[in-house]
């Protein structure tokens, strides 16, 4: 077995035995396993010969940021509940002590296979010219600049601690690493223990300097300058560690400024509940127990690594100046449609609806959509919803930019979105320096939809002009994300999308909504009638189908009414990234019902839905749909989403015929996934197709323009090369 094969075997190694659960488990698989399983995959790229290797390395620290966040919100509400003695199970009939039990061996196994996977990688990155020197190799690289580096750069920022009677143990914030040294005085052979914390502020690897590409990481050089900290002292031994905190925030529905709670809750969050001890192999038992008093992690997931701890912040690595171990460098393209319109964003959408496919269309037609807005003297109103709009963002200054030039400015700033609160509460102050009316939304339901509108005066009346976005308003997502945005003119989306913002700011229920329809009204509603349509035609000879794009599928009530579905004969396919709760191909359940994960280059996030009415698919007649939302309870239930019809020939074809057929067809990046829980990399066989590839290498319908008629430059997609 060769070094790679090897690799890979480890890497899958737990993804060969079925999943076997209690309770409900012939029905659904658990979420929190089915995410692992979905992170396993992430790994899986890093193990993936096709990909150059930075891009390799790049899936590791992904799937290592992945799994970081998953402890921090996911296993700290499981850790919660089992703290509470809440009775609360899975879908599947499990309780959180046992859900608990199960991501444990699973995780363990996970991060294994991540250390493994890295070992691999660090060989192969030292012989194409990357490296990261251990103890061994520093010491022998350890030339004058490095010392001068640490003594000079890190050793000012590095605060040594005693930890004794006199010197409290210190608190260690999320996701913090800190060393811990046993130190002997020369002098008199007096024992003591210091911690070292690495600064949050510091690279967690340093380049040394020089052509060759090395890299050595924080804790391996404050190892090797110790003598600079701790003069005087030998170093018997020294052991890292790092902790992961609950990080969700819960909100209290009598909070009465939501600005306030939020800048507390951020604060308190620091210091949440420690979930995962990652220790560094070897530690002694006592240190192990004397970490846990000391942190209160006496309920914490102990996890013992062989490797670097934190395997996401190798990430930093990716950065190094290789394009030949990269991905090929990729220009998106801007919509033709617009440029024949001599880039104006208002004309082109009045001509026609227009839909933009990101990363392969450029979010800078988003951005020229809402500067030319800002700018236009004749636009007298703009509302836009903010669910994450990133450190440096072009939309934030068109807004503010807008503002200021007398326009009438709404913003709905979610304060909940995870990770986000701190970077949204500071969009939402500059906004309302700037003159912004800033909203909320609701305490107890995020605003998850991604719409904005501009309302302008045209010919005695007014305009009003939409877009509607499967992703975020965030540019630097959306060169790495696959999304859609959908830009429309149609007067009755416009009246909906007031009504949607009526919603949010006002709290004024919509009336006969033309086009949308919402969460947490109607959603699940209207998903199950076009289920149900699809029965009905099954029940009938007539075809039933159903396609499905979304990042996860958890509502029991939709997985119970595709079950209905499938037994009526209904062909159903799904393209679920991540988390899927249903189980197909089980006879006399799902037989009728294929799911499949797409992992590739970029990340799959665009909502889709088709129903064939009484066609199979694809059909000029197919009930076509785009949307913010997945399918889970929280996206139904606890959010403010939009799911919109596609009715406009070109773009019902480009998303259908287009997106939705290269999703199924593509089999050099897909896995399907099977009814006992395995997923099983499809084979590209002699038709290999790659569902990426092809749209950086062909326009889109919808963009094309003029050109379209012209030219049959953009080959036609057939789903019979899916088989």
């Amino acid at each position: 077995m060769t070094s790679a094969t090897h690799l890979k075997s480890i890497a899958s190694s737990n993804d060969d035995d079925p999943i076997s659960l209690g309770g409900d488990s012939e029905r659904y698989f658990n979420r929190e396993l089915s995410w692992l399983a979905f992170n396993r995959r992430v790994l899986e790229e890093a193990c993936n010969p096709a990909h150059p290797l930075l891009e390799r390395l790049r899936f590791l620290s992904i799937s290592g940021s992945n799994i970081d966040e998953f402890f921090m919100v996911r296993v700290a509400g499981l850790k919660g509940q089992q703290v509470q003695d809440v009775d609360q199970r899975s879908v599947d009939g499990l309780t959180a002590s046992q859900q608990l039990s199960a991501i444990t061996e699973e995780a363990d196994a996970l991060m294994a296979s991540q250390q493994a996977v890295w070992r691999d990688l660090h060989d192969k990155l030292a012989d194409a010219g990357i490296e990261v020197l251990d103890a061994e190799s520093v010491a022998a690289a350890a030339g004058d600049w490095l010392k001068r580096h640490f003594v000079e750069q890190i050793f000012p920022i590095l605060t040594p601690q005693a930890l004794d009677p006199a010197h409290p143990f210190p608190f260690i914030p999320n996701k913090g690493t800190s060393v811990i040294f046993d130190l002997v005085r020369k002098s008199d052979g007096a024992e003591i223990r210091e911690l070292v914390m690495l600064p949050a502020t510091a690279p967690r690897f340093v380049r040394i300097r020089g052509d060759a590409a090395r890299y050595v990481s924080m804790e391996t050089l404050i190892r090797r300058f110790s003598g600079v900290l701790f003069p005087g002292y030998d170093v018997r031994g020294s052991a890292a560690f790092r902790v992961l905190r609950d990080s969700d925030l819960e909100i209290e529905e009598e909070a009465e400024d939501l600005v306030l709670y939020f800048r507390s809750a951020i604060k308190r969050r620091r210091r949440g509940r420690v979930i995962r001890l990652e220790l560094e192999a070897g530690m002694p038992d006592e240190l192990e127990k004397l970490l846990k008093e000391e942190l209160g992690a006496g309920e914490a997931i102990v996890t013992d690594s062989d490797g670097p701890l934190g395997i996401g912040d190798l990430e930093a690595l990716v950065d190094e100046d290789r394009p030949d171990l990269k991905f090929p460098a990729f220009t998106a393209r801007f919509p033709e449609r617009i440029r024949e319109h001599g880039g104006d964003c208002f004309a082109a959408i009045r001509a026609k609806d227009i839909v933009v496919h990101h990363p392969y269309e450029t979010f800078d037609v988003v951005l020229a959509f809402l500067k030319q807005a800002a700018a236009d003297p004749d636009v007298v109103a703009i509302k836009q919803t903010l669910y994450r709009a990133g450190k440096q963002s072009a939309v934030i200054n068109a807004l503010i930019a807008a503002a200021e030039a007398g326009k009438s400015v709404t913003a709905v700033v979610e304060l909940k979105a995870r990770f986000d609160e701190e970077q949204n509460l500071l969009w939402a102050a500059a906004l309302e320096r700037a003159g912004v009316q800033v909203v909320y939304g609701f305490i107890d339901w995020k605003t998850h939809a991604k719409v904005s509108m501009v309302v302008r005066r045209e010919g005695g009346g007014y305009r009003t002009y939409c877009h509607f976005g499967t992703g975020n308003y965030h540019p630097v997502t959306a060169r790495i994300y696959t999304d859609l945005s959908f830009f429309t003119a149609d007067p009755r989306a416009g009246r909906d999308a007031a009504q949607l913002f009526n919603y949010i700011t006002g709290y004024v229920d919509p009336e006969r909504l033309e086009l949308l329809t919402m969460s947490p009204l109607d959603m699940r509603g209207r998903l199950v009638e076009l289920i149900d349509t699809e029965i009905v035609n099954a029940h009938a000879g007539r075809p039933g189908a159903i396609w499905a794009k979304m990042n996860s599928l958890v509502d029991p009530a939709i997985i119970e009414k595709l079950y209905e579905a499938s037994a009526a004969g209904v062909e159903i396919d799904l393209v679920i990234r991540g988390i899927c709760c249903l189980r197909p191909g089980v006879a006399g359940l799902s037989e009728n019902i294929r799911v499949k994960s797409v992992i590739g280059r970029f990340l799959e996030h665009s909502r889709i839905w088709a129903f064939g009415s009484g066609k199979a698919l694809p059909n000029d007649g197919a009930k076509l749909f785009i949307s913010s939302a997945d399918w889970m309870p929280r996206n139904f239930d606890r959010r403010v989403e939009y799911m919109l019809p596609i009715q406009n020939p070109t773009v019902h074809d480009q998303v259908l015929d287009q997106v939705m057929v290269a999703n199924l067809i593509d089999n050099e990046q897909s896995w399907e996934l099977a009814a006992d829980g395995r997923y099983t990399r499809v084979s590209p066989g002699e038709r290999p197709f790659n569902l990426h590839r092809y749209f950086m290498t062909n326009p889109s319908l919808s963009g094309r323009g003029a050109a379209l008629s012209s030219s049959d430059s953009v080959p036609k997609l057939s789903l019979g090369r899916r088989r």
